[in-house]
């Protein structure tokens, strides 16, 4: 994935959550110089990856495959006692997120604005494996059940509550859609069960100079 293309993306995604008017914490706009002067005050930002996240899933297609995110709060057991997690996602019209499921993490989708948040579900079994098997979980607090795959779609307002083990896929329909997620701790580097062999951040050709920090360079950084 090319810098130009991830500069491109936060620039787009800061002008989407300006105008549904969702400001993110005032680090989220500074340059890599301006971290380069910023120390121990923000280690909890390094250590807990916070902060923006693009990627193409490592398929080279990012228009088609690829999600543009922000991290605004995060748990890490080893160093915190916080148990929750809390991201911003920029969803683009037609941009699809990859079938996968967490071991761990229990989640809440929020469509916060713009179009419909659609998605599929599958229920995994104990080895890993997608089966036909109804899935069964919350929309707004209310239960509800789906045939496996069946499209679910989430109006601006929605929420949907699964567990880990429920393979997902994402994207939006009728326009770009700022979804909200609300999680128990989230673990980027563990907790991501690919339906097919995936890479969770890109490989990056640099043909430009970074804008932005992605949650993963803070410990680039000189």
């Amino acid at each position: 994935m090319k810098r130009s293309e991830i500069n491109r993306s936060i620039r787009e995604a800061l002008d989407f959550l300006a105008e549904h008017r969702f400001p993110l914490p005032k680090w989220a706009t500074w340059t890599p110089p301006m971290w380069n002067r910023h120390g121990e005050e923000c280690r909890e930002i390094r250590d807990n990856a916070l902060g923006w996240d693009v990627t193409d899933f490592g398929k080279g297609n990012f228009s088609r495959e690829g999600l543009t995110l922000f991290t605004i709060r995060n748990g890490n057991p080893a160093r915190d006692r916080k148990t929750y997690c809390e991201k911003i996602m920029f969803v683009r019209e037609g941009q699809v997120t990859p079938i996968h499921f967490h071991w761990h993490k229990m989640e809440d989708i929020i469509n916060r604005g713009g179009g419909d948040l659609c998605m599929k579900l599958w229920k995994a079994d104990q080895k890993e494996r997608m089966t036909e098997t109804p899935c069964t979980f919350q929309v707004d607090g209310i239960t509800t059940t789906l045939r496996a795959g069946e499209i679910l779609r989430l109006r601006p307002g929605q929420s949907i509550t699964f567990e880990p083990y429920m393979y997902h896929t994402f994207w939006a329909e009728g326009g770009d859609c700022l979804a909200g997620e609300v999680s128990t701790v989230n673990d980027d580097t563990a907790d991501n069960r690919f339906h097919e062999p995936l890479g969770r951040y890109p490989q990056i050709e640099e043909d430009e100079a970074a804008e932005y920090l992605l949650c993963n360079e803070y410990s680039l950084q000189k």
